[in-house]
């Protein structure tokens, strides 16, 4: 893959040039078209706009939804799924039924017993990947 950065402009442009338009193509569209965008979390009854790749994983307990950081939790008023959608980035995957982590934040994975696996997250917290989604994460990553 080429990188070139050039000066001068008024304005931020990205354009990409390819072959054709492949599903890596439409990965990196992706990750620029959504790269600043806010999800809203609350803490202390006070509004916080986070930064997307800050957050580690999502998850829904007793029909509430957090939102978490490495060093803070945040409620947000979406449902686990319109969050999902809503994010809707490749770093981001439904590791279970409750639970949508970033794989970007993911520093290490582990085979726990049944088919699922343990993933460490970059504060040091373990998750748990279902085994219904385990495959899945695997070929996201290209792991066997």
């Amino acid at each position: 893959m080429k990188i070139e950065i050039n000066e001068g402009f008024s304005e931020i442009g990205v354009v990409i040039n390819c072959p054709e338009v492949s599903d890596e193509v439409r990965k990196i569209e992706t990750v620029l078209r959504y790269h600043d965008k806010k999800v809203v979390g609350v803490r202390n009854r006070q509004t916080h706009l986070i930064d997307r790749h800050d957050v580690l994983y999502f998850e829904s307990v007793d029909k509430r939804c957090f939102i978490y950081t490495s060093d803070e939790t945040y409620e947000t008023s979406l449902k686990l799924y319109e969050t999902e959608e809503d994010i809707s980035e490749p770093c981001f995957f439904r590791s279970s039924k409750s639970q949508v982590i970033n794989i970007m934040k993911i520093v290490s994975l582990c085979p726990d017993f049944d088919g699922r696996i343990e993933a460490t997250m970059e504060n040091g917290e373990k998750l748990i990947v279902s085994r219904q989604y385990a495959k899945l994460l695997k070929e996201r990553l290209g792991l066997k």
